[in-house]
């Protein structure tokens, strides 16, 4: 058996990441590794860090510049609640977060993420068309997604 969780290497923002994502979604901090003496990095500054969120352990790095995040990667939330989405839309684009469309944003680090509400697929793959159409369309002309707006766009 193996363990497969994500890595992702940041300049240097791996501890503040893993604290916000932490403090974001209820996760915790499982460990933290620090550089030695003859790192590239100062002596005693976090290399890196793993944390889980969801029951999923991902692991932070502290690796220095040259390897940017791209839109290639995200992370995807789904919410029941759309005050929850609210309020982690607002706290992973605190601090110079970009929202892009369609529920997706970069946060401050560039790690990008889709805030998705729950009923979103079902609309999206109702068996009528014309109502999966009227969702599909309201949901390309939003950025953030609110349920309740894409639920009467359905309904016509």
């Amino acid at each position: 058996m193996h363990s497969i969780s994500p890595f992702l290497w940041f300049d240097d923002g791996a501890e503040e990441a893993a604290n916000l994502y932490v403090a974001t979604f209820g996760g915790k901090i499982l460990s933290e590794r620090r550089w030695g003496p003859g790192a590239p990095a100062p002596e005693g500054s976090l290399m890196a860090v793993t944390f889980e969120l969801d029951g999923r352990a991902y692991q932070a790095f502290n690796g220095g510049p040259g390897h940017p995040f791209s839109d290639s990667f995200s992370l995807s939330v789904e919410f029941d609640a759309q005050e929850e989405l609210d309020a982690a839309w607002d706290a992973l684009l605190a601090g110079g977060g970009m929202p892009v469309a369609c529920g997706w944003l970069a946060d401050k680090f560039g790690l990008s993420w889709q805030l998705v509400p729950s009923g979103l697929a079902k609309l999206l793959a109702d068996p009528d068309p014309a109502r999966a159409e009227r969702a599909i369309k309201a949901m390309l002309s939003m950025v953030k997604l609110d349920v309740a707006v894409l639920q009467a766009a359905a309904d016509g």
